[in-house]
This record gives C-alpha cells, structure tokens and sequence, in this order.
C-alpha cells in the first residue's frame, strides 16, 4: 500500500515582514506541559502551532486558540518554515526520535533562523542513585530502556549543527487533572512502600515558567533540570492527599508485594533526588509550588 500524501497546513507561512514580528512556537507533541506554556504565550501575541494525533483533540486545541495540525499526517515542512521557535514533547521510541526521523534535514536548514529550540526529556536519564543526589553534570547512565532512548535522542538533537537548543529534564509531572486524590476518594490508591526509595516532581505550572523563563533568555546548549525542591517517597505523597481530604490513610503495601504493572514497576528501579539548583541560579525562577504539599493544595482548591 503506498504512503498517504502528506496534508499541507491551511497558510501556516505568512508574508516575511509579519513573520519578522510575529513569534511562532512549533510544538511537536502538543500535550499536557505544552499547553500549559501556551496559555502563557497567547496573551503576549504568539502564534502557536501543536501538533496531535486525534482530531478529536485537534478540534480543542484550536478552541483554546492554537493552530492544530494532526500527526504525522500532515506535512509540517511550512509550519517549520514560519516558526522562530520549536517545542519538542514528543517521545521517542525504539526507532528513535520520530521528529528527527521525518524532519532532520528541514529542521537542520532552519537551525540558523530559529531563536529558540526546546526538548523535554526526563530525569530518568540519570538512572539510579539510591536516593542520593543528581545535578546536570552527573553522568548519564540509565538503568531502563526508555531511559536510554532519552539519552539517545537527547544527542541526536545535540547533533544539529548551529541548532539553539535547550533541554529540560523532568521530574514526575502532576497538576490539574494529575494529582493523587481521585485515587483516593475512589478507595483505589495504595501506599506502596520501598525503603529508600524517594522521587523528584514538578508541578505543569513550574514547567510552563521555566519554559517561558527560557524562551526569554536563551542559552543555547543549556540543559536544565525541572523539579521541585522537596523529593520524597511516593507514599508520602498519597498519604498527605488523604489527609487533605480528610479521610483515612490508603493501604500500606510493601513494594515487593504489591501488584503492578510492568512499566509501573519499572519506576521504582530508579531512586534519587534530583537539583533545581540551575533554572534558579540562571533562570531567576522562584517556583509557585516549591514542594507537593503547596501543589496538592492548590489542586484541591480548584476542585481536582
């Protein structure tokens, strides 16, 4: 069967001396932190394309004032043309980065005009450190397949000649409609305990300033971690949703006990805490929610 014909965007270029002016953010794999940058990008009068697999979700990306263009079938080779910026979320897989693998060669010849290129990679990258320390120096030695393709794509995009990049290591992602407390309130969530074990988050707002932080003062090259400053073991943080909710502690459940999915499992190979030292030395950033204790209240306050 042969290849669609890939789709062209409807006039995703605009005449050069509007695109002089006019700041376009190109995000591929426009999700749950890209969309929390754009509701900070549009009031300022940024055009913002997001690609989606799901016209579904391409319909309420549009509704919220982004440009959608589904993927892969649509052909971004103009968008990428028009764009001064580029957001990548999107994940890769066994065959590598899937935006590199279609668009090297056209994001290659736009690298010299691009004012900004951001890729959201993972802490995973730094495998496990039995609950010590990491920062953006530690060697990068993951202990998971997803995180090795991290470390794989992280130098795939690093391997662009002249490209403005800049990658940004999250922690654990929560926010609205991401906290622990429907678990709770429906009696399903337990507190899975490993001794030792502590994990590093970051709320989709800190990441949506940091971003913003980034995108207005550049540092090509600069690899930045994102989380908050208060790691912590995962049964904390159950335990603390339920008390925020008033109702009784989950089920306390040893690790090596508990029934799991695999790629559940697999997070708990991996224990460390992880340094946001640099986005506040470099960046100025302050975090709105520096522990999940702040975080968990704010949710609950708009009724997560």
């Amino acid at each position: 069967m042969g290849q669609a014909k890939p789709r062209r965007l409807a006039n995703p270029c605009r005449p050069r001396h509007v695109r002089a002016m006019t700041q376009t953010l190109l995000s591929f794999g426009h999700g749950f932190s890209a969309r929390a940058l754009t509701a900070r990008l549009l009031p300022q009068g940024w055009q913002i394309i997001g690609t989606t697999r799901s016209a579904d979700k391409a319909e309420v990306l549009r509704s919220e004032g982004v440009t959608p263009a589904l993927w892969p079938e649509d052909d971004l080779r103009p968008a990428l043309a028009s764009a001064t910026h580029l957001l990548i979320s999107a994940a890769p897989d066994a065959a590598g980065d899937p935006v590199l693998a279609r668009y090297r060669d056209a994001i290659a010849e736009a690298a010299p005009r691009l004012a900004w290129v951001g890729y959201l990679s993972t802490t995973g990258v730094y495998g496990d450190h039995a609950g010590g320390w990491v920062d953006e120096a530690t060697p990068l030695t993951p202990s998971t397949r997803r995180g090795q393709m991290r470390v794989d794509a992280e130098a795939d995009w690093q391997a662009i000649p002249g490209l403005p990049l800049h990658i940004f290591r999250l922690a654990g992602i929560y926010g609205p409609g991401r906290g622990p407390f429907e678990k709770v309130r429906q009696g399903t969530a337990r507190r899975i305990v490993k001794p030792g074990q502590v994990f590093s988050r970051i709320h989709v707002e800190d990441i949506a300033q940091v971003l913003e932080a980034s995108i207005k003062h550049p540092n090509p090259g600069a690899v930045y971690n994102l989380c908050d400053d208060d790691p912590a073991p995962p049964q904390d943080v159950i335990g603390h949703a339920a008390d925020l909710l008033g109702l009784p502690l989950p089920e306390e459940v040893a690790f090596d006990e508990a029934e799991m999915t695999p790629m559940a499992r697999s997070f708990y190979a991996e224990s460390k805490r992880v340094s946001n030292r640099r986005i506040k030395e470099e960046l100025g950033i302050k975090l709105i929610y520096p522990d999940y204790r702040s975080g968990l209240r704010a949710l609950l306050a708009v009724g997560d």
